[in-house]
Order: C-alpha cells, then sequence, then structure tokens
C-alpha cells in the first residue's frame, strides 16, 4: 500500500524520540574521523512544513517538536538535532521540519555518504527537489525492503541504516524482520536503528517484531518512549528503537536523556483514555535471545 504520507504526522512525539536517537547515534560515530554511509529505507520528502494542510490537520506536531522546541536549552545532548532544525527555520521558528534523511544530512561531514530509498512516487520527486543537489545524496526510488539488502555493504564499509517503515498494513513487521536479516547477513558491522511503534493492545505487534529479531541476532538494544498508557482498542501511545551494534555508551545516554525527554511529551490527563492500562514513560534496555 502507498497510501501512507507521512506529512501528517511529521513532529509529532514519535518523530522526536526517533530523530532525537538518530542524532545521538551519529553523533556517537561521528566522534572517529573516518568517514560513513547514512542508509534510509522509507525516507520520505525530507523536510516537512508544518503548517501545511496535511500538518495543520493533524496537529500532531504541537505535542512533539512544538513543546520540546520551547524547551531546547535544558538538551544540550541534542544539539545537532535542533541544529537541523534551525537551519531550516532562519527566523528562529520551527515552521520546517526535518525528516531523518535531512537529519543526517545535517549532521555528516563532506566525506560521509547518504543512500535514501522511497517508493512512493510523489515522496520521492520531493526528496530528489530537496535534497538534490548535495553530491553525498543519492536517491533510489525503490521499495527500502527490496533495496536495503541488495544495497549492501556500502562504500564506506561504516555506518548506520535506518529502517521505519509506515507500519500501515501488519505485514510491515514481517517485512522488516526479513529486511534485516538480509541486511545483517551481507552487513553484520553495521548499526542498525529499527523503529517500530507502540499501538493500542489489539494492535500492537512490536513485541513479536522483538522476538523475530532475535532469531537474526542474539542481543540488541531496545529503548521506547510512551505519551500515554497504552488503550485497549485504538491509539498509539508511544514508540521504540531497536538498536544492533548500537555505538560505545549509547545506551548510558538515552538513559540520561528519555526520562526528561517523556516529561516534556507526556500527553495531558484530559486527553489519556478512560480505558487504559499501565505503561512505562520510557525503558532502555539489552535484550537477548533467552529473553
Amino acid at each position: 500500500m502507498l497510501s501512507y504520507l507521512h506529512g501528517f504526522h511529521a513532529g509529532n512525539h514519535a518523530d522526536v524520540f526517533k530523530h532525537a536517537v538518530l542524532t545521538l547515534a551519529l553523533d556517537a560515530l561521528m566522534a572517529k574521523p573516518k568517514p560513513l554511509v547514512y542508509l534510509d529505507s522509507h525516507a520520505g520528502v525530507g523536510v516537512y512544513d508544518l503548517a501545511a494542510p496535511e500538518a495543520s490537520k493533524t496537529g500532531e506536531f504541537a505535542d512533539g517538536i512544538g513543546r520540546l522546541w520551547r524547551e531546547r536549552g535544558a538538551f544540550a545532548e541534542l544539539a545537532s538535532y535542533f541544529g537541523a532544525i534551525a537551519a531550516l527555520n532562519p527566523d528562529g521558528g520551527c515552521r520546517h521540519y526535518p525528516g531523518s534523511p535531512q537529519l543526517a544530512r545535517h549532521c555528516l561531514r563532506a566525506d560521509d555518504r547518504l543512500i535514501l530509498m522511497e517508493l512512493h512516487k510523489t515522496e520521492a520527486q520531493r526528496l530528489r527537489a530537496a535534497l538534490r543537489a548535495d553530491p553525498r545524496v543519492n536517491i533510489h526510488h525503490r521499495d527500502g525492503f527490496e533495496a536495503l539488502p541488495a544495497l549492501l555493504p556500502p562504500r564506506p564499509p561504516r555506518g548506520l541504516v535506518l529502517i521505519d517503515p509506515p507500519y500501515e498494513v501488519k505485514t510491515d513487521y514481517e517485512a522488516v524482520a526479513r529486511a534485516f536479516a538480509a541486511a545483517y547477513a551481507r552487513w553484520p558491522t553495521g548499526v542498525y536503528l529499527i523503529w517500530y511503534p507502540r499501538l493500542a493492545v489489539q494492535r500492537d505487534r512490536a513485541d513479536h517484531l522483538l522476538r523475530r529479531l532475535l532469531r537474526t541476532v542474539p542481543r540488541f538494544l531496545v529503548a521506547e518512549l510512551a505519551v500515554q498508557a497504552q488503550a485497549d482498542d485504538v491509539g498509539m501511545h508511544g514508540s521504540g528503537v531497536a538498536l544492533v551494534n548500537p555505538p560505545w555508551q549509547l545506551d548510558e545516554r538515552l538513559t540520561q536523556l528519555l526520562p526528561r525527554l517523556a516529561a516534556i511529551l507526556a500527553a495531558a490527563p484530559a486527553k489519556v483514555e478512560a480505558q487504559t492500562r499501565p505503561a512505562p514513560r520510557w525503558c532502555v534496555q539489552w535484550r537477548e535471545g533467552a529473553d
């Protein structure tokens, strides 16, 4: 299916969490001078206008980057993230929001590379228009699940893969597990950041995905952030990332960041559904095969 357009959800709490983790990981990788490559399986358009009809219709960014932007002075470790936003908003505001390709483009150095995959034709065209002038960027209009293994191992042989499909159909979970297994077989030394939503009880398949990933690797880091308790029937209350081969001490950095980030992004009591189940606001833990 190609009905999903991220513009409706750009800058929401899941984006903020994912992009905070992504920029921390890239910062850690760039602590070493060797060049690296960034690969994005579902790149989107690169830059989103939060005043556009799509974003205005949902208003999700107001409780995501809208909140965090006002408190950015308290999050020195996210300087790269905020720098990418500031570069798009010279007036000091936060109207234009960077997707993951633009974040990586802003963070990476002159000798680093970006390989971006996007299947949706219109989104791919907009991505090319936004980033085509950058010689470091290669854009592939193709299915990221199929393209990712085919493009590995990359040159230079050091870097990070972001896998973050929309999960608009249940088969995306299995497709993620298969694509990761194929990619890991070709590039076992890469850093993999696999994003997933945490949905209502009746639809949440995150734990199934994590168990599937353990069939490929014996151990990985999991970080999650929830803005409210889990509902029984509908809604996304949070999201998570599975990090394979995470940079050194990233678990410690996330443990310091996430409780503060959760406090900023937590839903107001009036927005929490009446029928909910208790859920941790955040977690950072290693998952292993015996789990």
